[in-house]
């Protein structure tokens, strides 16, 4: 039994826990929200492939950088391969709340330098613990910007604090199977894996 905790203890869900009265929040009964409350993708006008599904993973602590946008000069963009998952601990979500207006409207977000660097280097997708990797008007044509070069988004992410930047990570995601909707709930698991 203790092996099994053991091997257990090696996930850590970066889900959002969403319970009845955040799904069911005014602003959120949009429906061109549908698909984009809690954790979830922005595919755009773009189909989710499967092989992204199970891909290995680096995670980047910006959770002291405030008042700037997150940049190239931020990060060791050496650590990053073709086909990886990124991800940015900003502390944004445990700091504002989910859903709060603080949360939606005053994010940390990433200087086009640094998503152009990620589209070029030929990644999966793109984490964050945040409400986007752009704000405002912004938010839209970032998200499309990485759709066109197949790099998904994935918002709202949480626990990223857990992940350790030396880890080796695989990271498992799990999207529902929508269509005609701009954004997937999705399912995240991070699996440190032995290095």
């Amino acid at each position: 039994m203790s092996g099994r905790s053991h091997h257990l203890s090696r996930k850590t869900d970066l889900t959002l826990p969403l319970a009845r009265e955040m799904i069911a929040a005014p602003e959120k009964s949009d429906s061109s929200l549908f698909g984009h409350i809690g954790t979830h993708f922005d595919v755009m006008d773009r189909k989710f492939p499967l092989s992204y599904t199970e891909v290995p993973a680096v995670v980047y602590d910006v959770s002291s950088i405030r008042g700037r946008d997150i940049g190239k000069e931020d990060i060791d963009l050496s650590r990053i391969e073709p086909g990886m998952a990124v991800l940015f601990h900003t502390g944004f979500l445990e700091e504002a709340g989910y859903g709060t207006p603080l949360y939606r409207k005053e994010h940390p977000q990433l200087s086009f330098d640094l998503i152009r660097a990620l589209t070029d280097a030929h990644i999966s997708l793109i984490g964050i613990d945040a409400a986007g990797i752009r704000r405002g008007k912004e938010h839209t044509p970032a998200d499309q910007y990485c759709a066109d070069h197949d790099v998904f988004v994935i918002e709202n992410l949480c626990n990223l604090s857990q992940l350790d930047e030396k880890e080796c990570i695989l990271l498992h995601t799990y999207p529902m199977n929508l269509i005609g909707t701009t954004g997937i709930p999705c399912r995240v698991i991070a699996e440190r894996k032995p290095l």
